[in-house]
């Protein structure tokens, strides 16, 4: 059960303001799940989201609208307005009994004065307020009987509105508590406040709520929560994280999903874990600055001169060396840089886009670990060519700076992993190097496929249940054995154990030499980041 903590607030709103970053991270995980930047900046203001640097929850505005029609349903089943106009139709009477006998009294009872007063009092009216204006322009021959009567009139705006609320409204009240007029009054305002600020959240304008107005109503989470979402948008544009009429992600925000997501997958891994990949042949050599060891005859003379001029310091001075003498060094003080020799290698990374991939979370994590990788490939490995390549039914190379927005191919159910391999085939024909690898991420068998002597496009349905797709299987077979012989290596990560997907990878990893492992879609970070740096490391030192 998810538990949120609300922080409190002094009601002071300079001193609350969003963190677009964090605002930024809530929506990399519905943009995980294929929703655009615009379709996840409406998901966060219509059902909020997360500030997990701030502890604190935003409330979404169908959240706010359902905290203040909850507050209407307590409201109606509370109070009976049946008799809330009694006390004023009772003044009424009282003032007019009054009237009537000081009119009697002043011009009988067959005068036409008094005729018309009658006339007005007795006439049948639907509306109290109606039979109060009646006697707007009535010359009162009762003093004290005017005075109130003018009183009365002055109220005949606010009657006017609690009567039209009634006739409107009236029958959803249910409960025991009768309420008078002014506590009807009050009841009116508040309800037509709140629904009011039910279609301002409903129409999205944000400007024209109150945060006060909604904090007297809902509390302090709820206007804290409306502050937030009306700066949404506008902060993250503020701090270069949108732009556009549409909106769109910048650079900016890509580089900081990369940055998270690869920070998500590494969150996974035990410390130490990750391996290199060993090799016997030497790549270039990077140095590294952090660690250092004695030079030993035939290492490359990449000397760390602080460290080598201590050494001599340190070894003069336990002969007993003048201080502040010159220092003359010896083999033995020599030390150097250790080495990471990497080679440069091209990697496409085939990801299924098909229908079947927005089952039990696979899409997210596949689409993770691709920016991931991307990440990881532009920091770490700056000299290496790293591609994306999407299939279902056709397969496309993925722009990187579109991958956070890449959604699966909604209503294809078809997986055409022969074309995908022969895009990661051309990719890899542009971009040559000494290892060149494809990682296939899919969780179904081919089931779309080029025709190699027509060059026509099929579809092929399973043949019965648990069966392949024959011919698919057997033209993505041939497109593997292309692609052995050009020397890529494929390895396969499979977030479905069916048999029929299983026999296919283990017939392409005979083919290819490559490796194939079924995965959760949680364990797949860790799985192909690890391999992918086992692999891709050589050998350090000589």
């Amino acid at each position: 059960m998810a538990v949120w903590r609300y922080s409190r607030w002094d009601g002071s709103l300079d001193e609350f303001s969003l963190d677009a970053k964090q605002a930024l991270d809530a929506m990399t995980d519905l943009m995980m799940e294929g929703l655009t930047a615009q379709e996840a900046l409406e998901w966060m203001r219509q059902h909020g989201f997360e500030l997990g640097g701030m502890n604190f929850r935003v409330m979404g505005l169908e959240e706010l609208r359902d905290e203040l029609r909850g507050q209407l349903e307590s409201m109606y089943s509370q109070y009976s307005l049946d008799h809330s106009t009694d006390e004023m139709s009772e003044r009424l009477d009282d003032i007019l009994a009054r009237e009537e006998e000081a009119q009697r009294r002043r011009h009988g009872y067959e005068s036409a004065a008094m005729n018309d007063f009658l006339e007005r009092r007795h006439a049948p009216v639907d509306r109290l307020s109606d039979k109060v204006e009646r006697f707007r322009d009535h010359e009162f021959a009762d003093t004290e009987a005017a005075e109130e009567f003018a009183e009365l009139l002055d109220e005949i705006d606010r009657l006017r509105e609690l009567e039209q609320f009634l006739e409107q409204q009236g029958d959803r009240f249910s409960g025991r508590a009768d309420a008078d007029y002014e506590q009807a009054q009050e009841i009116r305002e508040q309800i037509e406040a709140m629904q009011q600020l039910m279609q301002d959240l409903q129409a999205g304008n944000l400007e024209q709520v109150s945060p006060e107005a909604l904090r007297e109503l809902l509390g302090d989470a709820a206007a804290q929560s409306l502050v937030l979402l009306r700066d949404l948008e506008g902060s993250m544009r503020e701090q270069g994280l949108l732009r556009g009429d549409s909106p769109e992600l910048t650079p900016r925000a890509i580089r900081h999903i990369g940055a998270q997501a690869l920070a998500d997958v590494y969150g996974t891994l035990r410390k130490g874990r990750p391996g290199r990949h060993e090799t016997t042949a030497r790549g270039v050599a990077m140095p590294r600055p952090d660690e250092t060891r004695p030079w030993e005859f035939g290492d490359p003379l990449d000397l760390d001169i602080v460290g080598t001029v201590m050494n001599g310091v340190k070894r003069r001075a336990a002969m007993g060396g003048e201080a502040g003498a010159r220092v003359s060094l010896e083999p033995e003080d020599f030390q150097i840089h250790e080495m990471d020799f990497n080679t440069q290698t091209t990697t496409v990374l085939l990801l299924d886009l098909s229908w079947s991939m927005s089952w039990a979370g696979r899409f997210p994590a596949a689409k993770r670990v691709a920016i991931a990788m991307d990440q990881l490939v532009r920091t770490r490995y700056p000299r290496d060519h790293f591609f994306v390549v999407g299939f279902s039914t056709r397969a496309r190379e993925l722009p990187i700076r579109e991958l956070p927005e890449v959604s699966w191919d909604m209503g294809d159910p078809f997986t055409n992993l022969q074309e995908g391999l022969m895009v990661a085939e051309r990719l890899i024909g542009e971009h040559p190097s000494p290892s060149p690898q494809i990682i296939v991420i899919t969780d179904g068998q081919p089931t779309a496929y080029f025709e190699s002597a027509t060059g026509d496009l099929n579809v092929e349905w399973p043949m019965g249940m648990g069966g392949v797709s024959p011919n698919a299987v057997a033209e993505t077979l041939s497109t593997v054995r292309r692609v052995t012989r050009k020397g890529c290596t494929i390895n396969t990560f499979m977030l479905d154990d069916a048999p029929e997907l299983v026999g296919f990878v283990e017939r392409m990893t005979q083919i290819n030499r490559g490796r194939a492992f079924f995965s959760s879609p949680g364990q797949l970070g860790s799985f192909l980041m690890v391999d992918y740096i086992a692999r891709r490391k050589l050998r350090r030192g000589v």
